[in-house]
């Protein structure tokens, strides 16, 4: 395989809602990173774009239990959103901040690979990943790009599915053995309580995040965020952070392990103790879990809007 990173340090998954309000300084943050030799893998979403765009062109969007249903002319103006527009422009911008950056979807190279989701009879073609490609990632590093990913995953026989972003992101992270998962949206954290008592909890474990969503204390959007994350976890992650992408500043800290945001770990005291003991690597210094290229996901399923 390709010469691999060292460590694999961090995951950034950019979300459709913070997407146009993400400042410059996000961008040089992540191009530091890239200097610092701590490549970051890019994933982003898009969910606003797609839905402005399907009303312009007539295209009528529905949701089932938070999936976008989506028919073929539903998955071209995906495809055209994510691929192209969204893609092409983070692509720029790391540029404009000093990173050299490549953009590429699922699809190319069968970098994620899908089948259709449990529910696929009412949500029709959205897909959940299967593997993902990862020694096309680690070639990419090696030649001193940044990989910016559009969530369009494909299958062996060449069908093309809608993939969950958070699912994208979480099964690349734990593909790789990140160290961190880093979701950068609209919102400083995940919440708790209503009113005067609402606050941003700094760290959650697997059991909380289940009970959060079992009370309703987590809804909408940020469930298929939380689910991505846990499967991150299982997969191998060491920690996943929920920051405010927009403010300047919250990815560097998050990289960083300084405290902003909501941490998720699978237990309480989990999470910086397996980042302090390092990525077990193999002769190459690639994380093990990446060392064998394409293989399972850990995890993945699309959980939630499958375009955000």
């Amino acid at each position: 395989m390709a010469d691999s990173p060292k460590r694999w340090s961090i995951v950034v998954k950019c979300g459709g809602n913070a997407l146009a309000e993400m400042p410059t300084a996000f961008f040089e943050e992540l191009a530091r990173l890239h200097a610092e030799g701590r490549t970051p893998i890019v994933v982003h979403g898009g969910g606003p774009m797609i839905s402005s765009l399907l009303d312009r062109l007539g295209v009528k969007t529905e949701f089932v239990d938070g999936l976008r249903k989506t028919d073929e002319a539903t998955l071209d103006v995906v495809e055209m959103v994510l691929c192209g527009s969204i893609n092409k422009d983070l692509v720029r911008r790391l540029q404009l901040a000093g990173a050299p950056a490549v953009g590429l979807s699922g699809s190319d190279g069968l970098l994620l690979e899908a089948r259709p989701v449990a529910a696929a009879d009412r949500v029709g073609l959205v897909g959940e990943v299967v593997a993902v490609n990862a020694d096309l990632l680690c070639g990419i590093v090696a030649l001193g790009f940044v990989p910016v990913v559009a969530p369009v995953g494909a299958d062996r026989e060449g069908r093309r599915y809608n993939v969950n972003a958070d699912a994208a992101a979480g099964a690349i992270a734990a593909r790789l053995g990140a160290e961190r998962l880093v979701m950068a949206t609209d919102v400083p954290g995940i919440y708790r309580g209503s009113g005067a008592d609402r606050r941003v909890l700094p760290i959650v474990t697997e059991e909380e995040i289940e009970a959060m969503i079992a009370s309703g204390d987590i809804t909408g959007g940020m469930i298929p965020k939380v689910r991505a994350a846990l499967e991150g976890l299982r997969g191998g992650v060491a920690e996943v952070v929920v920051v405010d992408g927009r403010s300047a500043g919250a990815l560097a800290a998050a990289a960083a392990g300084e405290p902003i945001g909501t941490r998720i770990v699978r237990t309480a005291g989990a999470g910086r103790a397996e980042i302090a003991a390092g990525v077990q690597a193999d002769a190459q210094g690639v994380p093990t879990s990446a060392a064998s290229g394409k293989g399972g996901a850990g995890g993945g399923s699309a959980d939630g809007r499958n375009v955000g």
